[in-house]
């Protein structure tokens, strides 16, 4: 991390010679400008820096919308302004002589951009510090790895594409080869960028691998999952590589986004532990049942895209059902730890999630919850009994779950949500307007 002051030496001794300043954006990446590194610290900490509205208001193909909120269409392509968040001032190991701050955007009145992602989460947390508590959020982010590199991926339309391990390397500690030279230098980078590593491993899908990173306070943990993925995205690049946070590249195992989350009072002492036990406290149960009452009105947070629901399919690890049980993958809702470790497993998410999102989604549940006394159901053993309420099945269930969702207004606001959910549906109006490869094979010679 820099200080200022740090940052003003480095850019005296010409270390430091441009400053990225970026923004989250609706999709979870980074958007943004290089700044000359004496104009940021001349300008642009005391006067913020001027970016197009259209940053919050577009898709994945940075298209814009109408009937967006922000909608640059309609509002002559006007700026928002970026307010650097000093906490996140940090040189970046993979680009020369730069250094990055993530920021906050404002209006022409100096008020926050309620549809910003950094905002959303923030108000979130601020109605937990209310009742004088804190969270702290991991997530756990896989991602697949191929030997192509992005532009000769590109060529290939994605397909066919050799991952970095010809099988299944889940916990195996020989044989990842080339993916393991190249994880070892994202780890390393994330290191140097200063996050701490707590483990990472293969996984399931030949070419998929997964990084852990320490917990942090959830702001912190949303920021340093935003820019891993940016990182490694770039690192793989400058090694000829190729790597997808996508759910579901093919048939095989998807890429998911657990985060592992619990609670803190301000003096720190953990709220969901009633001892050094697996005993869960009153206030952790009516958190817990706050998830189950409104995974699927909140399902679209943590599963965004077309793409994400064909990972959460029956007989796989990744959930279909608002179920929690202890210890259980089997679950949406895993309770895991012991003592101040105890918390749950979010199982939801997948590599597409919008981190600021999804734990927004998961504090305005826990809300929820504690505002209604909610009474936990029964722990599932095993799969989730019939009777657990099923998660939206397509992206079109789950916006119109959002859309009409009483909890979630009460929670976001209508403006978030009838902003979201334009997202959902600029999303499905890509899609439908779309001819895949299944269409061609399936119809051009036999219809």
């Amino acid at each position: 991390m820099l200080t200022v002051a740090r940052l003003r030496s480095e850019i005296a001794a010409g270390r430091i010679e441009e400053v990225i300043v970026a923004l989250p954006d609706l999709q979870g990446r980074l958007q943004g400008s290089r700044v000359g590194a004496r104009h940021f610290v001349d300008r642009v900490l005391c006067s913020g820096f001027g970016a197009c509205t259209y940053l919050l208001a577009v898709d994945v193909d940075m298209r814009t919308h109408p009937g967006w909120d922000a909608d640059a269409q309609g509002a002559g392509f006007g700026d928002l302004t970026l307010v650097p968040d000093l906490r996140t001032l940090r040189s970046v190991p993979w680009s020369h002589a730069t250094a990055c701050v993530l920021a906050d955007a404002v209006d022409r009145d100096d008020r926050p951009v309620a549809i910003a992602p950094r905002t959303i989460l923030r108000a979130q947390l601020d109605r937990l510090a209310d009742r004088g508590l804190h969270a702290q959020v991991g997530t756990e982010l896989e991602f697949l790895a191929f030997r192509a590199s992005y532009r000769e991926s590109a060529g290939l339309r994605w397909r066919n594409l050799e991952p970095l391990t010809a099988h299944n390397s889940d916990y195996q500690l020989v044989g990842l080869g080339e993916l393991e030279d190249l994880a070892r230098r994202i780890r390393r980078a994330m290191t140097a960028l200063g996050m701490q590593i707590e483990s990472a491993r293969g996984e399931c899908h030949p070419g998929q691998y997964e990084i852990v990173f320490r917990h942090a306070d959830a702001m912190t943990a949303c920021d340093q999952h935003v820019l891993y993925k940016a990182g490694a995205k770039e690192l793989a690049a400058r090694d000829g590589r190729a790597l997808t946070f996508m759910p579901k590249y093919d048939t095989g195992e998807g890429n998911s986004c657990h985060v592992h989350f619990s609670l803190r009072s301000a003096d720190g002492t953990p709220a969901f532990a009633d001892d050094e036990s697996t005993r869960r406290s009153p206030l952790m149960e009516r958190f817990l049942a706050g998830q189950l009452a409104c995974l699927a009105d909140f399902t679209l947070l943590f599963a965004p895209t077309v793409n994400a629901y064909k990972r959460l399919r029956p007989g796989s690890f990744a959930p279909t059902a608002s179920a929690w049980g202890v210890d259980n993958r089997r679950c949406a809702i895993r309770v895991v730890g012991r003592g101040e470790n105890l918390r749950f497993e979010h199982r939801v998410g997948g590599g597409d999630v919008n981190p600021y999102l999804a734990v927004a989604a998961i504090v305005a549940a826990g809300l929820h919850g504690l505002q209604h006394d909610l009474e936990l159901p029964a722990a599932a053993e095993g799969p989730p009994p019939a009777s657990a309420s099923r998660l939206p099945a397509t992206l079109e269930q789950a916006r119109d779950r959002w859309l009409h969702s009483r909890v979630a207004r009460v929670a976001f606001g209508d403006r978030v949500v009838e902003h979201v959910a334009r997202a959902a549906q600029a999303e499905l109006d890509a899609f439908a307007a779309s001819v895949s490869d299944w269409e061609r094979e399936r119809g051009f010679a036999r219809l």
